[in-house]
């Protein structure tokens, strides 16, 4: 498939990090995909959790959700084999955990679902077992999704454009991001300032993606912000950096041992997931991790 303008202008350190997560396997710049049926039949190859996008957990209970090509699984606490969540197979991007039961996504459908091959926004309300199309359809791929209540960013990889909703991504309007994005964090304390990790390093906007000004410019990776003095990036070699001043200073706390795939903040716990298809958890801010869940 034809990689993406943004993902050509990529510095090399950062290529592995891209190829892996938010702008894997999209199809949206390959005209012989116009059908969606070669990229479907990609999808289904592989491992179960082969090529995780996102990572959740359910505040209705405790469960870690997995977003892959495949679709959608799940583990519950203790367990380390992950089970397929529902009937669809489709791939499952720009994955997001809103709520009890609630989850929001994007990405391209399975074989046996007549639709575009972009799914624009979609949402299951019952534990991911069924979706439905909220906006978009055909129109948009979420690489990236966050949301804070009905505040939904999304970083749109088939025109390079970042949406913006405050209605829960049923009307949106359109940013000019400051470059590529492939991640998004949100103050927990104001959803209208919003940092993006980019192909040129952090920005920082105060007023939904209107405008930005650099963060750290030396800088990139996946993004999770819980809690106001908890800002915490990952890059492309694995290791895990945090900011308690909204990203302006940074420490080191550890490394995931490989190369991330998605990375998620729950209460006190960190999630990440390697490009093999492994998940870790760490229960001390990223200093330490230990597997949580392995492909099966």
């Amino acid at each position: 498939m034809n990689l993406s303008p943004f993902k050509r202008r990529l510095p090399a350190t950062l290529a592995a990090l891209t190829a892996t997560t938010v702008l894997a396997a999209c199809g949206g710049d390959d005209p012989t995909l116009a059908d969606g049926s070669e990229e479907s039949a990609s999808l289904q190859e592989g491992s179960a959790l082969e090529h995780i996008h996102g990572l959740g957990i359910n505040p209705a209970d405790g469960q870690l959700f997995i977003a892959t090509h495949n679709g959608l699984f799940t583990a519950p606490e203790g367990d380390t084999t992950p089970s397929k969540v529902g009937e669809t197979t489709q791939d499952i991007m720009g994955f997001s955990v809103i709520g009890p039961n609630r989850f929001i996504g994007s990405g391209h459908p399975a074989l046996d679902q007549n639709l575009p091959p972009h799914l624009g926004l979609i949402e299951s309300r019952d534990g991911g077992n069924t979706w439905k199309h909220i906006s978009l359809l055909g129109d948009a791929d979420f690489h990236v999704l966050e949301a804070a209540g009905n505040q939904v960013y999304g970083f749109d990889g088939t025109q390079g454009r970042l949406m913006v909703s405050s209605d829960g991504g049923r009307n949106w309007q359109q940013r000019i991001p400051p470059a590529g994005v492939f991640g998004l964090a949100i103050d927990p304390n104001n959803s209208s300032r919003v940092v993006a990790s980019t192909e040129q390093g952090l920005f920082v906007s105060k007023n939904n993606g209107r405008d930005w000004r650099p963060l750290q410019q030396d800088l990139t990776g996946l993004l999770t912000w819980p809690n106001r003095e908890r800002l915490y990036v990952v890059d492309a070699h694995g290791q895990v950096q945090v900011s308690s001043n909204g990203g302006a200073n940074w420490q080191t706390r550890g490394d995931i041992g490989g190369q991330p795939a998605a990375f998620i903040a729950h209460e006190n716990e960190l999630y990440a997931a390697l490009v093999d298809g492994t998940v870790k958890r760490s229960t001390d801010g990223g200093a330490t991790w230990t597997v949580r869940t392995t492909a099966s």
